[in-house]
């Protein structure tokens, strides 16, 4: 069944379309969050959000005006933009009151600028894995996929691809273990 199919049963509060649909479309939500907010436990949390707000507020959804993978997403980016916004918010919050506070302000340059290169050496450690391995890393990590989705994406078998990761995941570790 299609996401549009399930969401429209999910809006009559059909609670196993609802888990095919979270299994359907947890990957890809994810994998928005997680391009915006950054942070791996706050885009869990941000995901979890997402997901159950598609569930409370299914029957909004008009299948006239797209499709439900695209409204869901749409739903994830907006909270994904708000936590990113709220955090950006608090971080300034905190900053105008060590200011009156006299302490010292946090160094927001200094920060950017590492997270700067700590992005820059990851993709250069990216760049040293076998074209597979950089495939399956990046589907997994950066698009939020399973790994039966990835091997399913990539026409391999799973354990080609479970094999691959481990293989790319520990020459990663090894290849960052430089960077800390």
């Amino acid at each position: 069944m299609q996401a549009d199919e399930l969401l429209v049963l999910v809006a009559g509060g059909d609670q196993r379309a609802f888990e095919d649909l979270y299994a359907l479309v947890s990957g890809p939500v994810y994998g928005l969050v997680r391009r915006v907010v950054r942070d791996p436990a706050q885009s869990e949390e941000v995901a979890q959000e997402v997901l159950l707000e598609m569930w409370r507020s299914a029957a909004r959804y008009d299948p006239g005006r797209g499709s439900a993978l695209s409204w869901i997403l749409t739903l994830a980016h907006r909270r994904a933009v708000d936590r990113v916004r709220s955090a950006r918010a608090a971080g300034e919050r905190e900053q105008r009151e060590a200011l009156r506070a006299g302490e010292p302000a946090f160094d927001q340059v200094a920060e950017e600028v590492e997270a700067g290169m700590e992005r820059e050496w990851v993709r250069r450690c990216l760049r040293r894995l076998t074209d597979l391995q950089r495939q399956s890393v990046t589907l997994a990590y950066y698009d939020g996929y399973t790994y039966r989705e990835v091997a399913e994406r990539l026409s391999l078998p799973l354990g080609t691809v479970k094999t691959r990761m481990r293989d790319g995941l520990t020459r990663l570790r090894q290849c960052l273990g430089g960077a800390a």
